[in-house]
């Protein structure tokens, strides 16, 4: 098979979605590699590195496109993309479909079969916990005085104290952030649905990061003494209510910040609008708010090592088994296919977008074989089905 490794052009995206080992591993499986050029140079992977890793070098990504049967890369399918995909091409990126209504189009017109990498990760994305990460030292960027920003330092000075933190979910992101955040002298609270999560973040720091359960009334208590909000609740499509609405930026002190790295809109946040990292905040209210959609292309080294490194088995899995096996071997690739030769087969947007669906097992026909169990991706739910 041909594999293909393209460059990502969204704004502000540096990443790459496989490094110069990951292409050696594919090209050792016996699979042709063909890499955009310039596609790993922000992240610090030259054309010589992947063609001393047996890649071929090729100018666009229209090459790209054109000669690949599968081809990868981080961030969505941008809409200059759209009239470059072929029938029956396999493509495995972020597609984050229940909000892309045009994207999963394009992708059902071509009859592309996709794989939307963010619901295939059995562990957790390694970009969610860059995202944590990185998005924690975001904010403490904004914090600072010529950002807008009250001019705290995060663990405090001698006869001044350190800056309290609330952070909104107790995910894979929110606990990264916290894992920084902690480290650095901040004093955290962290709030989430979950009572077993809350026990164990207890558990885990030694009962000296304060948890609550989290509800409208409690966030509202606390603002008043919080420095720097983290929300990484992945907000329900659809939902029209808020955990922080215009209202609530009041109880807050100017110069307080407010990094929303989920990112969804609408979202937990009523104030939270994208930005992207030439223009990273804006104040409204007096709050400094952080809405760079891609944190993790900052630290594109990083996480092109991590996130590449982590999803090779998917990519080795489908390459080397087909399809069929692969979504049979590991259900956590099997819910993350999305488009199948024009048809629609990711629940949630479905259910977002009104669209009728298909299960993945029902039309790779596998729903007889013994399947690799893994739970539903989201919480929506459709019975919005083909009628074949």
């Amino acid at each position: 098979m041909i594999f293909g490794v393209l460059k990502d052009i969204k704004e502000g995206e540096n990443r790459v979605i496989a490094t110069p080992s990951e292409v050696n591993s594919i090209k050792s499986d016996g699979h042709i590699v063909f890499v955009q050029k310039d596609a790993g140079l922000k992240a610090g992977f030259t054309n010589s590195d992947y063609q001393k890793s047996g890649a071929q070098i090729v100018e666009t990504a229209e090459e790209v496109y054109k000669e690949c049967d599968f081809i990868a890369k981080v961030k969505e399918i941008e809409e200059s993309e759209y009239k470059l995909l072929k029938e029956g091409q396999l493509i495995y990126t972020c597609i984050h479909p229940a909000a892309h209504e045009e994207e999963i189009q394009a992708l059902l017109n071509k009859k592309c079969i996709a794989f939307t990498a963010e619901d295939s990760h059995r562990f957790g994305s390694v970009n969610c916990e860059a995202a944590g990460k990185q998005g924690a030292l975001m904010g403490l960027y904004s914090m600072l005085s010529y950002n807008g920003g009250k001019g705290k330092f995060v663990s405090g000075l001698a006869g001044a104290p350190g800056i309290k933190v609330l952070i909104l979910g107790a995910g894979l992101v929110g606990k990264s952030a916290l894992q920084v955040l902690h480290s650095l002298g901040a004093w955290c609270t962290v709030m989430d649905v979950s009572m077993e999560t809350l026990r164990d973040i207890g558990k885990v720091y030694n009962e000296k990061v304060n948890t609550q359960f989290s509800t409208k009334q409690n966030i509202k208590k606390i603002l008043p003494e919080t420095d720097l909000v983290i929300n990484s609740v992945k907000w329900p499509k659809g939902c029209t209510d808020y955990l922080i609405d215009r209202d609530m930026l009041n109880l807050m002190e100017k110069g307080s910040v407010i990094v929303d790295i989920s990112n969804d809109t609408p979202g937990a946040i009523e104030s939270f609008h994208e930005t992207t990292f030439e223009a990273p905040t804006y104040v409204e209210n007096g709050i400094v708010h952080y809405g760079v959609s891609n944190i993790p292309g900052s630290i594109a080294r990083s996480v092109s090592e991590a996130y590449a490194a982590s999803i090779l088995p998917h990519l080795r899995s489908i390459l080397n088994l087909g399809i069929e096996k692969a979504c049979i071997r590991d259900g956590y690739l099997r819910r993350s296919l999305t488009t199948y030769k024009g048809y629609l087969t990711h629940e949630e947007t479905s259910a977002i977008q009104n669209r009728p669906w298909i299960r993945p097992e029902d039309i790779l026909k596998i729903s007889n074989e013994i399947l690799d169990p893994a739970p539903p991706a989201t919480v929506s739910r459709s019975n919005n089905f083909y009628k074949i």
